[in-house]
């Protein structure tokens, strides 16, 4: 499988976390199923125009929190999906993402039942249509 990832150098988000965060929605939408293959850490690098160690950053993220695994000599692969975090931990995440996002488009004066129209209906595209990887 060949991924096509969308990298924005000057975004002021790091090359490593917009990375992590395609492989996150790829495997949240399925696009990435337990035991594919990801690319190796050259070999991405290279495609992207980026140091290696960008890539091993997002790779060991990743791997930290039990979305990937690393087999010595093989490669790095989709883990097996589990939940690591307790219930208070993602609700403290939900909460963090919440500020994050309301915190950059408060200055937007779009009333709040616009936002949560849009929300719902990006939720809904989000969930339930794969990205092309």
């Amino acid at each position: 499988m060949s991924l096509r990832f969308d990298i924005t150098p000057g975004s002021p988000q790091p090359i490593y976390e917009q990375i992590e965060g395609q492989i996150r929605r790829w495997i949240a939408t399925g696009t990435l199923k337990e035991g594919d293959q990801l690319p190796s850490v050259r070999a991405l690098a290279e495609q992207l125009t980026v140091n290696p160690n960008t890539v091993a950053r997002a790779y060991s993220e990743l791997t930290a929190e039990g979305l990937v695994a690393s087999h010595a000599g093989r490669g790095v692969f989709i883990a097996a999906r589990r939940q690591i975090y307790s219930e208070e931990e993602r609700l403290r995440r939900l909460s963090c993402a919440m500020k994050r996002f309301f915190d950059e488009t408060a200055f937007l004066d779009i009333p709040l039942a616009e936002i949560l129209r849009r929300l719902e209906e990006a939720g809904t595209d989000y969930f339930t249509h794969s990205p092309k990887p």
